[in-house]
């Protein structure tokens, strides 16, 4: 099967409202109007829908980031006089004085990493530093503040878990089988079992399948 019978051309699609510095986007990526994106990476077939910003963020394969989300939101200096960008962006206001790099660098050293065939739920917010794991789903509105483990639903402010999606073992064996990685050949011929198909059917016949 010939994937480019079946879909657009690979190259990211970006709405020319959207703002973009600093950032990697892989095949078939989607932009949304008015996204705002500083030093990210993105993974093939990701997207992003409007209003959505991120900074220093990592994001897999497949993921799926609702509107009004913010990942790895700003942080202020909580422990200085003063939390007002006054005092690591005084170029703002004042002449002569420059971006503060030590805090710039700390920024970038707490970045957000983002695994395959994640939901970020609408309005949701992950604060620096956070990693969520293959899998998982943060619900609309939630505020992320600690790490969120593989195939995981947490909701609320701040984020708990609510549910696992699957069994350890079924879980265990979707990472195994990692079909976020398949070429798009398979991936095409997946979709109906992915529509139709129980989770443990369709591991069952696609773990077969990738034996062969």
């Amino acid at each position: 099967m010939d994937p480019h019978l079946l879909l657009r051309q690979p190259e990211p699609r970006i709405h020319p409202t959207a703002e973009l510095k600093g950032c990697r986007l892989g095949r078939y990526c989607v932009v949304a109007e008015r996204a705002i994106l500083r030093d990210v990476t993105v993974g093939d077939f990701s997207y992003f829908e409007r209003h959505a910003e991120a900074a220093y963020t990592g994001i897999g394969k497949f993921c799926s980031i609702a509107a009004n989300t913010r990942l790895n939101a700003l942080e202020h200096p909580l422990e200085r006089i003063t939390t007002h960008k006054v005092s690591y962006r005084p170029n703002e206001f004042f002449r002569g004085l420059g971006v503060d790099s030590g805090f710039l660098e700390r920024r970038r050293g707490r970045p957000v990493t983002i695994g395959h065939d994640v939901w970020i739920g609408h309005g949701a917010v992950v604060l620096p530093g956070v990693a969520i794991g293959n899998g998982a789903v943060v619900g609309a509105n939630a505020v992320v503040t600690r790490d969120v483990e593989p195939f995981t639903i947490v909701a609320g402010v701040p984020a708990r878990r609510l549910r696992r999606r699957f069994s350890a073992e079924i879980a265990a064996r979707i990472e195994a089988l990692a079909w976020w990685h398949w070429p798009l050949e398979t991936l095409a011929e997946a979709i109906p079992d992915m529509q139709a198909l129980r989770i443990e059917d369709f591991l069952v016949r696609w773990e077969e399948q990738r034996q062969v």
